[in-house]
């Protein structure tokens, strides 16, 4: 009979991984902070998440080993977290481990006294180092307890400085040039061949890329398009992309997005989604329209849920091995395509330059199709014809392997970004079917995952709700509702955002900072609350609200929210010079208050219509908005004509006559 502990109760995957490890495991709770301060007994925090290849390596060698655990079930309490489940628990005891000279990274392994504050801690460990390592500091508390009680007062003032940073370190005021002079230095590291940033490993970035194509766009920066544009090309062309079945894989470990870390994550997909739809806009390239139709469609087929939720992620490794499920032996391939084997291993380089490791190859391309099909005599629509049929064989025969381990949990936050990006594409492509997606998630979560008084849930598992929202759940569900009402016109997406925002200002503003906490207020818990502000893979939960406050400013027309979100910016425009790349998505909102930004609101019958007509083309710098019947939006209120459709071009809440000519309208937001 395999030991079981307290884990199988949960509702995280990775947590239930570990629910039959000999450690006596429990779940974060505060509770279980009182239990152990009672006891008078260390505490260990295990941090990790369902798709981390070192989590796994960690769990078999040291977890799952009886001497190991009891080692670990003697001296400590131990509790096992999932980051994605606790954006806060990991925040604070990475910062922990941050300040105390260490690298940070998952696993994320620390020791803390028994009322939670760190001591000691690190990433991965090989079993002889852990086993140690856990002895030395048990044998340190029992002997040095005064001493460990100050180191950690020491610490957790360092954290606290950290997290919370109250003041403005010095007046920046934005500009155009504050956006110049940062995107100036961060051409630097961009890699202009291979694009990313300059280097190993390879990152997309989504945030990045789409200020700065935002950026080159308003600035005709022809340098910054360039380089977005190869970025976006090459990884769509490289290993990082699954080639046979869409999506975009976590990150390569080379430079050349070869060779990727083949877990597959929501968020990475949503945003890219929502970028690769700006960029066909701008540079109507058939490769990046592609890219989303596919992303879309493997997200749909491998990471929805029937109820319209979606899943955080697909693990790396299938049979112990990583990317096992993705990479191709010669062999297979033959036995797939047949007599069009040649020409595919042309195409996806099953050669040199694709082959990996045992003998696996995996999918990458150099050139357009245009390229290919000229080099073989072919039209392009054969090309693509035939580029059709190896995917579908390809898929066929991937189907019979075992799968890749799923994180069914869904995640508010992570869904926001999902729901967005097929907004976006709707947006670009005009496809019905991703704005039906998008609205039946949009729903999933209104009815799953918000009460009544709008505030949010973080997760969702098999029919139930838990973990109370966090800010980048509100933050990132308002800018996902306000893109809806903007191409549905349907006014319940905005009441519900007004919803949330009143939310948010009751339960996460800091009337001192004006920023927002990222928990709500709790004054009792254990973990130090912050204020999330450098953008990353996610955009920071406070420069989305920023954001979002200078969107809610120009449809409903309150100054108070533009106050608070130029208020916010000075915590940031100190820092922007130096390290653009942390707060793009701040530069995304300087941009909005520097260079022409307008709202277009179209009223009248056919309003829906004619709006789709403006949006033609890449149009980062407007605010939509449209009435097909009266409307109390302040933004569209008094202005619905039942004889005409009327076209509203407004700048900075002050609108020029309305025009019934679409051209007109244009011709007023070009740049």
């Amino acid at each position: 009979m395999p030991h079981t502990n307290a884990l199988i109760n949960s509702t995280s995957p990775y947590l239930l991984q570990h629910a039959h490890n000999p450690v006596n495991w429990q779940a974060w709770s505060e509770e279980l902070i009182a239990q152990a301060k009672a006891e008078n007994k260390l505490i260990l925090v295990s941090i990790g998440y369902a798709a981390c290849h070192w989590c796994h390596v960690m769990e078999h060698e040291s977890f799952e080993d009886q001497k190991v655990a009891a080692v670990m079930n003697e001296n400590f309490v131990c509790i096992k977290v999932d980051r994605e489940e606790r954006p806060d628990v990991d925040h604070y005891y990475m910062s922990a481990v941050q300040l105390m000279g260490q690298q940070g990274g998952w696993p994320l392994n620390v020791i803390a006294l028994p009322d939670g504050r760190p001591i000691w801690g690190g990433t991965y460990f090989p079993k002889e180092t852990w086993v140690e390592s856990l002895k030395t500091i048990a044998a340190f508390y029992k002997g040095k307890q005064k001493e460990a009680e100050e180191f950690a007062a020491r610490l957790q003032q360092g954290i606290h400085q950290v997290s919370l940073m109250p003041e403005v370190e010095r007046e920046v005021v934005y500009s155009k040039e504050l956006l110049q002079n940062g995107v100036n230095g961060w051409k630097k590291h961009f890699d202009y061949k291979e694009g990313g940033r300059i280097g190993a490993p390879k990152f997309p970035m989504p945030v990045n890329l789409d200020f700065l194509l935002y950026y080159g766009f308003m600035n005709s920066d022809e340098k910054v398009l360039r380089f977005v544009e190869t970025s976006l090309l090459k990884m769509a062309r490289g290993g990082i992309y699954d080639q046979v079945g869409g999506g975009f894989a976590r990150y390569s470990v080379d430079e050349k997005w070869k060779v990727p870390h083949f877990e597959k994550m929501l968020y990475d997909n949503g945003q890219l989604i929502s970028v690769y739809s700006k960029a066909w806009q701008h540079f109507k390239n058939e490769e990046f329209k592609t890219v989303v139709y596919e992303t879309i469609a493997f997200v749909e087929r491998e990471l929805m849920d029937e109820s319209g939720a979606f899943y955080s992620s697909l693990d790396a490794d299938s049979e112990g091995e990583e990317g096992k499920f993705y990479v191709w032996r010669k062999e297979e391939l033959l036995d797939a395509l047949g007599d069009e084997y040649d020409l595919f291993a042309d195409y996806y380089n099953v050669n040199g330059k694709g082959f990996w490791e045992h003998n696996n190859y995996i999918l990458l391309r150099d050139n357009s199709n245009e390229e290919f099909a000229e080099k073989y005599d072919l039209s392009l629509h054969q090309l693509q014809v035939k580029v059709g049929k190896w995917k579908y064989a390809l898929l066929k025969a991937r189907s019979k392997r075992v799968r890749p381990g799923l994180d069914d949990k869904t995640l508010t936050s992570w869904n926001a970004l999902m729901l967005k990006g097929l907004v976006d594409a709707y947006k670009s492509f005009g496809n019905d079917e991703f704005l039906s997606l998008a609205t039946k998630n949009a729903e999933f979560v209104e009815n799953n995952l918000m009460k009544e008084d709008g505030q949010l849930y973080h997760s969702w598992k098999n029919g139930v709700a838990s973990i109370d929202g966090f800010l980048e759940d509100y933050a990132l569900l308002i800018d996902a509702f306000l893109a809806l009402y903007e191409v549905s016109g349907d006014e319940k997406w905005l009441t519900l955002t007004d919803k949330l925002v009143e939310y948010v200002f009751a339960h996460f503003y800091d009337k001192q900072t004006h920023l927002f906490f990222f928990n709500s207020f709790d004054k009792d818990a254990v973990i130090t609350n912050h204020f999330q502000k450098e953008d990353n893979v996610i955009p920071a939960a406070n420069s989305v609200m920023a954001n979002n406050l200078h969107r809610l400013y120009l449809l409903h027309g309150k100054p108070e929210y533009m106050e608070i979100s130029k208020k916010m910016l000075q915590y940031i425009t100190s820092h922007f010079a130096n390290y653009p790349m942390a707060y793009a998505n701040w530069g995304t909102l300087v941009l909005k208050l520097t260079a022409p930004y307008f709202e277009v609101a179209v009223c009248g019958i056919n309003s829906r219509l004619q709006l789709k007509k403006i949006q033609k083309g890449f149009h980062p710098h407007v605010l939509w908005a449209f009435a097909e019947k009266e409307s109390k939006v302040p933004l569209l209120k008094d202005r619905f004509s039942r004889t005409a459709d009327l076209i509203y071009v407004c700048k900075n809440g002050a609108c020029e006559l309305p025009v019934e000519e679409v051209e007109a309208a244009a011709q007023k937001i070009s740049i």
